[in-house]
């Protein structure tokens, strides 16, 4: 299940691989010059630009003429109606013709030597269709880090989409993904229906079809944080989260091709981490005193037993019952002192957390 370990290695002397970067944009203007020059400026690569931009209402189509003009790999599909995010990310997928492929949002950035290092395991490892690594979130400016180049982490692909169920949270954002584009073409692109959730469950597509990559050391992309960002605006309650989620892994285990008890323990699996982290949520509130512990109560116990029916049988059930006072399935908000039992596990749990996301941040799963 852990992944296995490939030491650095140099693409082969002569060989520059050809990247297309798909820069979807929307009123991104003010972003998409230092996007595009994160692009342009990667080493060891031959990049493409194709900037996508779906019927601004910014200065963004003028600042991308600009950027054509300047620089002879970007070109630039300007959208005359909104098309919305999906369509413009298949658009610039399924157009592909290079050896591997990245989709950027124009206010994210990649990092320096990104795509050298990325395409460097794929040309070495052919079963490798996608390659990602640490992306650095920012709100003003990154802090570009000096970091060498440990290793990269490889899983089969079936073992990488176990770790994914089994961690919750998607093991990755996004602009810090590199995909094989044959193997792109072949898992298909974003579904409609998964607005928030399509990533995940894209990738989760990927490793069905291919082995798995991640590099280790350095980042790899810059993820912007702002109040304009899709994240920001639309998906910031933590049980619409979950629920988003959950969309991506019925999704995807509705049409795997595994045999049917594979698909059967996956969805188990998947089931167990998204109540888990459902009841998490209520004992977290309740515990740290926030306001908002009565209304998170309710739907996400809702959430938690309509995805996992077996969590009543769980210590954390139990926990939730004590914390808000829950007498025969009814959510009835009461001062119940917790019991030590119920501290201990809560520390617990804090603990496995930060221990994820250690192990996340150090080797990618």
């Amino acid at each position: 299940m852990s992944p296995v370990f490939s030491t650095a290695r140099r693409l082969p002397a002569g060989r520059r691989p050809h990247v297309l970067v798909v820069v979807p944009c929307y009123n991104y203007g003010h972003f998409l010059e230092s996007c595009v020059s994160s692009i342009v400026e990667q080493p060891g690569v031959t990049a493409e630009v194709h900037i996508i931009d779906d019927a601004s209402t910014d200065d963004s189509v003028r600042v991308a003429e600009r950027l054509v003009d300047r620089y002879r790999d970007v070109r630039l599909t300007e959208h005359r109606i909104n098309r919305g995010h999906i369509a413009t990310y298949n658009e610039g997928l399924s157009q592909a013709d290079s050896d591997y492929v990245v989709l950027l949002s124009a206010d994210d950035l990649l990092a320096p030597g990104a795509l050298e290092r990325a395409t460097a395991i794929m040309e070495h490892r052919r079963e490798v269709g996608l390659v990602y690594g640490h992306p650095q979130s920012f709100e003003t400016a990154p802090t570009i880090r000096e970091a060498r180049l440990r290793n990269w982490s490889i899983w089969k692909g079936h073992d990488w989409i176990t770790a994914q169920l089994r961690r919750g949270l998607s093991i990755i954002y996004s602009p810090e993904a590199v995909v094989r584009t044959s193997v792109h073409h072949e898992a298909g692109y974003y579904r409609p229906e998964l607005p928030h959730s399509g990533d995940l469950e894209m990738w989760l597509r990927i490793a069905e079809i291919a082995d798995v990559a991640r590099v280790n050391g350095p980042d790899q992309a810059y993820r912007r944080v702002h109040q304009a960002s899709m994240m920001q605006t639309n998906f910031s309650a933590p049980v619409d989260d979950l629920e988003h989620r959950r969309l991506a892994y019925e999704s995807f285990l509705t049409r795997t091709r595994v045999e049917p008890a594979k698909a059967e323990a996956w969805r188990k699996l998947a089931a167990q981490r998204l109540a888990s982290e459902a009841l998490g949520l209520v004992v977290d509130a309740v515990r740290t005193g926030s306001d908002s512990s009565e209304q998170l109560g309710p739907r996400a116990i809702a959430f938690a037993t309509a995805v996992d029916p077996d969590v009543t049988r769980s210590p954390l059930w139990r926990d939730c019952q004590k914390l808000l006072g829950v007498q025969a399935g009814d959510l009835a908000a009461g001062a119940v002192r917790p019991s030590s039992a119920a501290w201990a596990r809560a520390i617990q749990r804090d603990l496995e957390g930060r221990m994820r996301w250690r192990r996340w941040r150090r080797y990618g799963y």
